[in-house]
């Protein structure tokens, strides 16, 4: 067996967190797939992966072989489609990353139409609220809300605006009453969301000379993942400040109710589809882009302005 399938075997094991896992995706079996680790252990000199009964964990020198091995792997075989591209019809593995509310709310029930049109194509969906590495993560698109892009590796396409929007469920507000002014909010439960570590908790609304005031909120309830913070505003459990893609359908089925729509600053933001330059000639990616750009172009999930 070549040094780059060692690789590959090595690597689908990691990804998928168990040897037994790996073996049945690759077709052979899971002592082949220890095997061949160990004898990619030998022939490096050093261990890669601490075994357990129940989960393989890697050392320090076998995340640095993983991270990059993974990154080598996604590069030829990036190489090989992008020669064989003009042959080709849509098929094969198409890897998207996005976070978990977007996922869920707006671009699982679109799958079931796209593999009507290419059934070919296998999608692999990874589900995050943090932002990845394409390169590392071995993912062929991420879609983000970005203020800007901040690798200069890559490429973006713009899917769509969208804005944010305070609410929360009608529940709550018959419990704890409706805020009229941004400030009466210091006194109400307000869901946070943490990102890199930092609590938004300063939300802007429109000031009487045209510029942005912030009033600080508080709360007991902080998530760094959006559906489980649209969940306890379904639930009654405080006030949220989300964007549309995650709350339009409840405001729409009228589970939540938009709060100081005329005086909070939405914040228009930007959803992106970003991706490596050589993969736009990749037929899977440029008609899942496509497709992405043509669903969301006219933002489908957006409420009528207050």
């Amino acid at each position: 067996m070549d040094q780059f399938t060692e690789m590959q075997v090595f690597v689908r094991a990691i990804e998928q967190g168990a040897f037994a896992k790996a073996a049945k995706d690759i077709g052979i079996t899971p002592s082949a797939v220890s095997k061949i680790v160990t004898r990619l252990e030998r022939r490096l000199g050093i261990r890669l992966v601490n075994r357990t009964t129940r989960r393989i964990a890697l050392t320090p020198e076998g995340e640095q072989y993983f991270v990059k091995g993974r990154h080598l792997i996604q590069e030829f075989r990036l190489l090989e489609e992008e020669v064989s591209a003009s042959a080709e019809q849509p098929r094969g593995v198409l890897r998207i990353n996005c976070g978990f509310a977007f996922g869920l709310r707006q671009l699982v029930p679109l799958l079931k139409n796209f593999q009507l049109q290419y059934p070919q194509v296998r999608i692999e969906l990874s589900l995050t609220d943090h932002v990845v590495d394409l390169h590392s993560e071995g993912a062929d698109i991420a879609i983000r809300t970005l203020a800007s892009l901040q690798d200069s590796r890559l490429l973006a396409r713009k899917i769509a605006n969208t804005n944010r929007v305070i609410c929360a469920s009608p529940a709550y507000i018959e419990a704890f009453g409706m805020p009229r002014t941004p400030d009466d909010l210091t006194h109400h439960q307000c869901i946070l969301f943490r990102r890199g570590g930092n609590t938004i908790n300063r939300w802007p609304f429109k000031s009487a000379g045209g510029g942005t005031d912030y009033v600080e909120v508080t709360g007991t309830l902080i998530s760094d993942n959006r559906e489980c913070i649209l969940q306890l505003a379904l639930a009654g459990m405080g006030v949220i400040r989300m964007g549309e893609l995650v709350v339009s359908q409840a405001i729409r089925q009228r589970r939540l109710v938009p709060l100081l729509a005329d005086v909070h600053d939405p914040e228009e933001q930007t959803t992106w589809a970003v991706f490596h330059p050589r993969s736009q000639n990749i037929p899977r990616v440029r008609v899942f882009l496509d497709f992405l750009i043509e669903h969301f172009g006219n933002g489908p999930w957006q409420l009528a302005p207050a």
